[in-house]
C-alpha cells in the first residue's frame, strides 16, 4: 500500500485548466468517496481524457445534450453515465465552463474502506482488481447516476472530493491510446498512467460491433 497522501483538497482552480493538463496530473491524486459514515479513499493511478468538440471520441463532440450537460461546466463536477445497459463510469469535468471536457477514472489503489469496496465486487481476487478499469472503480465506490453533477469541489465531506495525495515522478507517467476508442478518435494518445502500478487496467484497442445477419 502507498504512503500516507497529502490531505490537502484540490481547488476548483485545479480543474480550470485544459483536460489534457489536467488529466495527467490527477495520478496520484486521492478521490474520496464519503457517505454517511461510510468513507473509501483511492490512489488514482489511470485516467483518460476527453476534448469535447475537438475530440470524436467525446460524448460532448457533437455538442450539448441532456445527458452530457455536466461536461460543459463548471469544472471540478462529476460528469456520470450508464453504458452498456450495466455499468457507471466517473468522470471530472475539466476547462472553462461552456468548453465542455473531462477525464474519465479508469483505474486506481484503494487506501482505505478496501472491506467495503470487497463487498461491492465480490469478483476480485485481490485487493489490486478492487478498481481496476472505470466500471469497477464505479462499482467498488458505490458511485451512480445519483452523483451525476456533484461538485467535487464542495468540501471534505462531500460525496466526492479529491486530494493532493502523492503524484507520481514525471519520468513514471506514460501515455498511449485510450481503451475502446474507435474513429478518428482512436489515435490520439489520451490515456495516461502509473508505469508499473498493478492496479492499472488492461489496454484493449476498439473492436467494432458485429452486425446479426
Amino acid at each position: 500500500m502507498s504512503e500516507s497522501p497529502d490531505r490537502t483538497p484540490l481547488p476548483r482552480a485545479f480543474f480550470d485548466r485544459p483536460v489534457l493538463e489536467v488529466a495527467p496530473d490527477l495520478l496520484g491524486r486521492t478521490l474520496v468517496r464519503t457517505a454517511g459514515a461510510s468513507r473509501i479513499e483511492l490512489r488514482l493511478t489511470e485516467v483518460e481524457a476527453y476534448a469535447g468538440a475537438i475530440d470524436p471520441g467525446s460524448h460532448a463532440f457533437r455538442g450539448r445534450t441532456a445527458r452530457n450537460a455536466v461536461m460543459f461546466g463548471p469544472p471540478g463536477h462529476a460528469y456520470v453515465y450508464f453504458t452498456y445497459g450495466m455499468w457507471h463510469c466517473l468522470n471530472l469535468v475539466c476547462g472553462p465552463e461552456g468548453h465542455a471536457g473531462g477525464v474519465l477514472l479508469r483505474a486506481g489503489e484503494i487506501l482505505v474502506g478496501a472491506d467495503e469496496a470487497r463487498r461491492r465486487r465480490l469478483s476480485a481476487r485481490y485487493d489490486k482488481e478492487l478498481a481496476k478499469g472505470p466500471a469497477r472503480l464505479a462499482t467498488a465506490l458505490d458511485v451512480g447516476l445519483s452523483l451525476n453533477g456533484t461538485d467535487a469541489c464542495a468540501g471534505t465531506e462531500a460525496p466526492l472530493s479529491l486530494r493532493a495525495g502523492t503524484p507520481p515522478a514525471p519520468d513514471q507517467v506514460r501515455s498511449g491510446p485510450r481503451t475502446g476508442v474507435g474513429g478518428d478518435g482512436a489515435p490520439h494518445p489520451w490515456r495516461f498512467w502509473i508505469d508499473d502500478d498493478p492496479t492499472v487496467s488492461p489496454y484493449r484497442a476498439h473492436a467494432p460491433r458485429q452486425r446479426r445477419s
